[in-house]
Parts: structure tokens; sequence; C-alpha cells
């Protein structure tokens, strides 16, 4: 199902970082065959806590100041990305 920007943009782009993170480069470069909670973010998030999603995704923001629009526009999908994996630590009972 494609959803129209225009008429759902948080449907949208919620949309584009899943398909980033768990079809596209995320899946290229971090998933190994396993599940997105078993990846190596979940690993280090186990060990240092939050800030380590958090830190990734201030790293991501800032960087993306400093782009063309489009590559702005992915840099801060795998924000949105890191600011869900430390969701997730939290709904599974990690740091509070």
């Amino acid at each position: 199902m494609t959803v129209d920007y225009r008429k759902d943009p948080l449907r949208y782009i919620l949309n584009a970082a899943y398909q980033q993170a768990m079809l596209g480069k995320g899946a290229e470069r971090h998933a190994e065959d396993k599940s997105f909670q078993t990846q190596i973010w979940s690993v280090i998030t186990k060990t240092v806590g939050l800030g380590f999603p958090l830190g990734q995704a201030f790293k991501k923001w800032d960087e993306a100041q400093r782009m063309a629009r489009d590559a702005a526009v992915r840099e801060l999908l795998g924000s949105i990305i890191y600011l869900a994996m430390a969701i997730i630590t939290l709904l599974e009972g990690g740091e509070k």
C-alpha cells in the first residue's frame, strides 16, 4: 500500500523510516538475519544504556543540518529509528 504524503504525512514518514531500517540501509548493514530486537543496537543499549540510541539520534540530527535535502531526510529517518529503539528499550523494561 502506497501512502500519499499529502493526505497522511505522518504515516508516510513513519513508513519511510521503517522501509529504510528494515528493507534498505539498515537491513543491509545491521540485520545479519537477526530480528530487530536481537541486532547489535539492542546489545549495545543493554550494555551502555539509553545514551546509545539517543546519542545516535542526536548525531543524525546534527549531521542532517549540513546535508542537501534528500540526504538530510534519509538521515532524519534514521534518527526516528534510533528514537524507536529507545522506546522499545523502555517498553521492554529497560532503563527508566
